[in-house]
């Protein structure tokens, strides 16, 4: 919320901007202010599914916004101008912001309040997703929602204040250290070397409209790709097949490049763009599954810099007379071969309950690659060796409340 409170009046600011350094530094601000608000919803969005709906939640949100990259060159033409354009896309989000009136819409996470010592704060939002989901209409029901509510007061009465994690105590753990260094490095390595591959297609689409259009087709199809094959066969399987795709094509086109047919290196470029939104996308979800509730937010971000430090890296290949391109390339291609034997060192997080306490992030273990851990589908709201403070009688009552385990809205 506060991020989109900041993002409006920043907005406007860079539509009414006067000269560069102010265009600069507003952009800087306003970037910073949609990337908060797109983590907040980020992982707001995957606390409140449960394990098998974590991974088409976040993809139909995904196709949500590859859409609306589909749209934006639209808007600019009828917009003409990138002034008028800033002021409708601010214009948009202030739309955003002013749900902020209706809790339903802009819900807290009721497992991070709960994992960070508020339970009178999740008990207000656990009320308010119960009406939305339309249960407690009869007696039944109703019972069961004032008994949680009961039990959430009881606990409330006399508990300590609440304790927030920064995300410097990731830098003081082994395995969440770990995990979150491989996933940024994915993450980094899937935006970084993207710009190997769209080189390619400038010669075979001139015109930017084309070559626009055909990014963001890859990035739907990438997309695509991960609904459907993550949850059947494992975010770890799906990234590494991803890793070694995007590996494979650059490695041919650094080295074969003069001696293939324009139509393989077009198929070449086509297939290593795809793999690596599909590296990053997965980086960033997966990232988001296996770190601790109290130090989510934080630690996804640190990915999803990591992601954009490799996006910023492309300009190195567009300065004249220099090698930028042909070095940019070969590092870009030797971290993927390296990706590819970090990546065997992660956990699988298919299936699996989300992790609550850094004790739950540094117990995670490596299975062997096809061998995956038994599946905890329709679990409650925090599992009860999860919940602080001798919260476990809340479980049973929060699954009661918010539905039967054949309910996709169960969390």
């Amino acid at each position: 919320m506060v991020s989109l409170a900041l993002a409006v009046p920043l907005g406007l600011g860079v539509a009414l901007a006067i000269d560069f350094v102010m265009v600069v530094v507003g952009r800087l601000l306003f970037g910073a202010a949609l990337a908060g608000a797109f983590l907040s919803l980020y992982v707001a969005r995957l606390e409140l599914c449960d394990p098998p709906h974590r991974l088409g939640v976040t993809m139909v949100a995904g196709f949500f916004w590859i859409a609306g990259e589909l749209l934006l060159p639209g808007l600019a033409v009828l917009c003409r101008d990138w002034r008028v354009l800033q002021g409708a896309v601010t214009m948009i989000l202030a739309l955003l912001a002013a749900c902020w009136w209706s809790p339903v819409l802009l819900l807290e996470s009721p497992r991070w309040l709960l994992a960070t010592r508020q339970p009178e704060r999740a008990r207000k939002t656990l009320q308010a997703l119960a009406e939305d989901s339309g249960h407690g209409s009869d007696d039944d029901s109703s019972c069961r929602h004032d008994s949680l509510l009961a039990e959430l007061e009881s606990v409330s009465e006399g508990s300590p204040q609440p304790r927030y994690h920064a995300v410097c105590e990731i830098f003081g753990t082994r395995v969440i250290w770990k995990n979150s260094v491989i996933l940024g490095f994915a993450a980094f390595i899937g935006s970084g070397i993207r710009h190997c591959f769209t080189r390619n297609l400038a010669p075979h689409l001139p015109r930017f409209f084309s070559s626009y259009f055909v990014l963001v087709g890859t990035e739907a199809v990438a997309c695509l790709f991960v609904c459907l094959t993550a949850e059947r066969f494992g975010r770890r399987a799906v990234l590494l097949l991803c890793t070694v795709l995007t590996g494979i094509s650059s490695l041919l086109l650094l080295a074969l490049t003069q001696y293939l047919l324009d139509l393989i290196v077009l198929t070449l470029s086509v297939v290593g763009i795809t793999a690596s939104h599909a590296v990053t996308m997965l980086s960033i979800f997966f990232a988001s599954e296996v770190l601790p509730t109290v130090v989510r937010g934080a630690g996804l971000g640190l990915v999803v810099g990591a992601s954009f430090v490799g996006k910023a890296a492309a300009p190195i290949t567009a300065i004249p007379n220099s090698h930028g391109f042909f070095l940019h390339h070969v590092v870009f291609a030797s971290f993927a071969i390296l990706a590819v034997l970090s990546i065997m060192l992660l956990p699988e997080s298919q299936g699996r309950r989300l992790p609550q306490s850094l004790e739950d992030g540094e117990s995670q273990r490596r299975p062997p690659l096809f061998h995956r851990p038994p599946r905890e589908d329709h679990l409650p709201l925090l599992t009860p060796h999860a919940i602080p403070h001798d919260y476990s009688h809340l479980a049973a009552s929060t699954k009661r409340v918010l539905g039967s385990p054949a309910t996709p809205r169960e969390t």
